[in-house]
């Protein structure tokens, strides 16, 4: 494998940890906010926002990249060229999140509404680049399950699939949990976060076995 194809590789292996890594230390740390019931883009509001948003920038960055090195070693292998475009959808999405911040709702800041009735120009569109993150990778999951399918990795077949089921259910309960739904709304936070960290941690370990393979 060539070394550029690596060092693109090697980059979603690092992204998705790091953003992790981040969220979580802000969701202890930061004043007022409750990690179990807000979302992970509500970090992004405020003086100390400016973490989360480089976040959301320097993950979707790193995930372009990574995208980029999974065509190269697909190509090299006939591979379909149509996950490494949903990685990218996802890649844009996470850029587009961190530059447009979200308003504030969901009862954070504490002064805030649960619910706007009117969102900002800025709101729209952050919700707008949040789709495809939520949406195209888990459908690259079933991709990616279909082609470790065809190549006899079963496990790794299995594997995606059931990420990409867990992704889905897992935002579709957050998003109802946001909506102030009863007996979701106290743990959307920790719903969505299940969510991303079931997806980010699918990224990692599929970085890591196309570095340590040959065909991908």
């Amino acid at each position: 494998m060539e070394i550029k194809t690596k060092a693109l590789l090697a980059c979603g292996a690092i992204a998705c940890p790091l953003f992790i890594l981040v969220f979580l230390i802000e969701g202890i740390t930061r004043s007022g906010y409750n990690a179990v019931r807000h979302p992970v883009s509500s970090l992004s509001i405020g003086e100390p926002g400016w973490i989360q948003v480089a976040s959301f920038i320097i993950t979707g960055s790193l995930l372009v990249f990574f995208a980029v090195g999974l065509r190269y070693k697909l190509a090299a292998h006939k591979g379909n060229v149509v996950a490494p475009l949903l990685i990218a959808a996802v890649a844009i999405g996470l850029i587009g999140a961190g530059i447009f911040t979200t308003d504030p709702v969901y009862g954070y800041p504490a002064d805030k509404p649960l619910l706007l009735t009117q969102l900002s120009i800025h709101g729209r569109l952050h919700v707008l680049f949040s789709i495809p993150v939520f949406l195209c990778l888990p459908a690259a999951c079933f991709v990616f399950s279909k082609r470790f399918s065809k190549t006899g990795e079963q496990g790794w077949a299995i594997y995606s699939l059931i990420t990409g089921i867990v992704m889905f259910a897992t935002f579709i309960l957050a998003g109802m949990g946001f909506k102030q739904v009863t007996g979701l709304v106290d743990f959307a936070g920790l719903i969505q976060r299940l969510c991303i960290i079931t997806g980010w941690t699918w990224i990692t370990l599929l970085a890591l076995h196309s570095l340590n393979t040959g065909t991908g």
